[in-house]
């Protein structure tokens, strides 16, 4: 993480458990840099992840419709994209249910 020095404040770094990610390696380079906070997210937390509420509308929306090559799918998919985007309301809800509390963690006595 030598791009760290760059940057002129404290970092926040949100990981997943990607083995890179949880390596020691990579547990001594986090040590080795006090203005880093780390977010270590759950093995598999679909409610943490924004996206993941689209995508299951998104799935759920050509769910019975049967396309005969990938060109016809891709454009079934660009087109139910497109539909969601004159949606706030629905794009508001997916993020509303991704309840995220983002406070540093406190310190441990």
């Amino acid at each position: 993480m030598p791009y760290t020095r760059q940057l002129g404040g404290p970092v926040v770094l949100v990981r997943d458990n990607l083995n890179t990610h949880v390596s020691r390696t990579t547990r001594e380079l986090i040590a080795a840099r006090l203005r880093l906070t780390v977010y270590q997210l759950p093995p598999y937390a679909p409610e943490f992840n924004r996206v993941e509420g689209v995508w299951s509308h998104l799935k759920r929306s050509p769910a019975n419709v049967a396309k005969h090559n990938l060109d016809q799918l891709t454009m079934l998919v660009k087109t139910r994209l497109k539909r969601m985007q004159y949606r706030p309301g629905l794009i508001e809800g997916l993020v509303a249910e991704a309840e995220l509390d983002l406070q540093p963690p406190s310190p441990s006595p």
